[in-house]
């Protein structure tokens, strides 16, 4: 999968980008909106990661633009996991009504969001479990793994990745260049 992250904390924004590309996922990097606009123009993500208190302006603009995108008919509904230091009840309130798909506060534990990630991904994708199965070929993206004829196969991460490709879009044929954007990152 490959997402973005919109985050100003350096240190914070590098052990997540760590993190997940540890877990074999590609992860680009924002510091501000403005790279983050050029990013989402540039890249189909699977999903974008966002802290609110950005160097140059508020992240609830670029949600409410995100979205406004996404009602036009554009392509891009991308999900969104708000990442924020604000826990107060009535800022909660008003984030959650601009519409991300999910919100967890500062400090927070990885375990948990990465478990937010994979509910919000599910949930776009329809399904309410990882297991998802075609063509008598059964994937399972959290436990990294691919039954066929009863053969249970551990994967690479890479292999992960592209299979997450694939099983998203089953009947598909896509170019070499879409998948090697889905494999790596800028950086």
């Amino acid at each position: 999968m490959r997402f973005l992250l919109i985050e100003d904390n350096k240190q914070l924004a590098k052990a997540l980008c760590d993190r997940f590309t540890l877990d074999g996922h590609v992860i680009d990097h924002a510091i501000t909106l403005s790279a983050a606009n050029t990013s989402t123009r540039t890249v189909e993500y699977d999903l974008i990661l966002l802290d609110i208190m950005l160097p140059d302006g508020d992240g609830r603009d670029f949600l409410k633009s995100h979205h406004r995108t996404a009602n036009l008919g554009n392509a891009n509904r991308t999900p969104v996991i708000v990442l924020t230091a604000r826990s107060e009840v009535s800022d909660r309130i008003s984030l959650l009504d601009l519409g991300p798909d999910d919100y967890i506060t500062k400090p927070f534990d990885f375990a948990e969001l990465e478990a937010r990630c994979r509910a919000v991904l599910r949930r776009q994708g329809g399904s309410r479990n990882n297991e998802k199965e075609f063509a008598g070929i059964v994937f399972d993206s959290h436990k990294g793994t691919v039954v066929f004829d009863g053969n249970c196969q551990d994967l690479r991460n890479r292999e992960l990745r592209l299979l997450e490709v694939f099983f998203a879009s089953p009947e598909q044929i896509f170019a070499k260049s879409y998948l090697m954007d889905r494999l790596f990152s800028f950086a």
